[in-house]
């Protein structure tokens, strides 16, 4: 793609029609995404005029407390927005992709958390010549990290490799949409999401290309180095925090970012890994039976169909099937199977019918 004519293309009707239909995915029958919907062409095209000419503003966000389990404050931004945000990432995202290093798992294509697990037992079984010496982690996250990006910091990091001024006009009215105007990004945009990959990429090449280390997953702010030697872990903290002060005005968080021996088990992306097992973590249990009695109440009302109802069991089903939790899969099977005895997926009607013929 030509660069100058990339504002062209993320402004382009097809680019809008297309992040409509992303950011509608799975919340259509909300009333602000109805009403988008029931007049689209007029709205797309409003929206289309506001960016060419350079007179789009963004709302402001709605900002609520969730916890699940820790407190977190969520930002929101109004769904015209959304579409904004995902009219750009269609059309940077690759841009960027491709300089990221491989093992960074989150919020990319074919990525995500169970392959970030995957490729830990991976690592774990290398360095510790599988399970015949003692395998250390450095395990880390950033403290307060999504509060504390430098916007200064982040424009100039993506000015590096988007050349056209009309992107950059529209990143920093995203970007500088929030009530600090000079640090932070809301919990929860996907214009956020996709910019802490950007910014922890600058940490990803010096963790692997001035470190040279070799075993590093890093899944947003949550990372993890192995090695079979302690002292050099310590090493590369005191050089991780020195790097992240100095050239991305963030630090370690001082309590959660410690060396560990792998036999005593980690906490990583909601699982307790061992050498040998995984386990869930009890949040992560909790919050899945939480779910569970909010769907079956959704269902009982009729508010959801047990399609719906299928797919986030389905999907929990392969994230647990990861830990050791065979008999607590098998408890949670039964007890779907004596609330809706008599119901079956359309999905799983396809896949019983193509076994059939």
């Amino acid at each position: 793609m030509n660069e100058e004519s990339l504002f062209q293309e993320i402004c382009s009707i097809e680019n809008l029609e297309y992040a409509f239909e992303k950011a509608k995915k799975g919340k259509g029958k909300k009333l602000d995404i109805r009403r988008f919907e029931g007049n689209l062409k007029e709205e797309l095209k409003l929206l289309r005029i506001e960016l060419l000419l350079k007179c789009y503003r963004p709302k402001p966000m709605k900002t609520f407390v969730i916890r699940d389990p820790k407190t977190r404050k969520i930002s929101a931004s109004d769904f015209r927005d959304r579409v904004v945000h995902h009219a750009l990432c269609n059309k940077i995202e690759k841009m960027f992709d491709k300089a990221f290093i491989y093992d960074s798992f989150a919020n990319r294509k074919c990525k995500g958390t169970l392959k970030a697990i995957e490729r830990l037992d991976y690592f774990k079984r290398r360095v510790s010549k599988n399970n015949t010496r003692k395998c250390y982690v450095l395990k880390a996250d950033i403290k307060h990290y999504f509060q504390t990006v430098d916007h200064k910091m982040l424009l100039s990091i993506l000015d590096r490799r988007i050349k056209d001024e009309e992107v950059m006009w529209l990143i920093k009215k995203i970007v500088k949409n929030y009530w600090d105007k000079e640090k932070g990004m809301p919990l929860g945009n996907l214009t956020s999401q996709f910019f802490a990959n950007v910014y922890l990429n600058e940490l990803d090449w010096f963790v692997k290309h001035k470190l040279k280390a070799k075993y590093y997953i890093r899944y947003v702010d949550d990372f993890v180095i192995l090695h079979h030697n302690k002292d050099v872990l310590s090493g590369y903290k005191k050089k991780i925090n020195l790097f992240l002060k100095e050239n991305l005005e963030i630090e370690l968080h001082p309590e959660k970012s410690k060396m560990v021996c792998l036999n005593r088990g980690i906490n990583f992306l909601g699982f307790r890994i061992f050498p040998y097992h995984k386990l869930l973590k009890k949040c992560n249990i909790r919050k899945m039976k939480n779910k569970f009695k909010e769907l079956k109440k959704d269902y009982d009302k009729g508010k959801i169909s047990y399609d719906r109802f299928y797919d986030f069991f389905e999907g929990w089903l392969s994230y647990a099937k990861r830990a050791n939790t065979h008999k607590f899969r098998r408890k949670i099977v039964r007890e779907i199977e004596e609330k809706f005895p008599n119901e079956i997926s359309t999905k799983e009607f396809n896949r019983i019918k193509k076994v059939d013929k």
